[in-house]
């Protein structure tokens, strides 16, 4: 079975940055990030596999997905940080690449969760 194991997150100001890190048992597998706010859906945040990454538009120009394979880690660098980003943030990781707009149902291994708080 694969493990997830987040750490990073927290409060931060508007517009300033957070990092969040997520550690893979199974580097191999592809990776990405969700988010979901109190009353809303989780939705996919960020995808990477080498030479593309997708972003959703609320994200895109703020946010930096990466990857470490000598540390295993899959992270999500989040600058300019707004009000409307604060939501519980999980990383996802599937045998398969999945395409763009992410479904979480097709994702089969998930992160603890960890929250980020945005305050303006």
């Amino acid at each position: 079975e694969v493990q997830l194991v987040e750490s990073g997150g927290g409060s931060a100001q508007a517009g300033g940055s957070l990092r969040l890190s997520c550690r893979f048992s199974v580097y191999s597998y592809y990776g990405a990030w969700f988010r979901q706010a109190p009353g809303k859906a989780r939705e996919g945040v960020a995808d990477s596999i080498p030479g593309r990454a997708n972003y959703a538009d609320s994200v895109k120009g703020r946010f930096t997905i990466s990857r470490d394979a000598r540390k295993n880690t899959l992270y999500l660098q989040m600058d300019m940080l707004k009000p409307e980003d604060t939501a519980m943030y999980y990383c996802a990781a599937d045998p398969s690449v999945r395409n763009w707009p992410l479904d979480p149902k097709q994702f089969l291994y998930w992160g603890q969760g960890i929250q980020v708080t945005v305050s303006s």
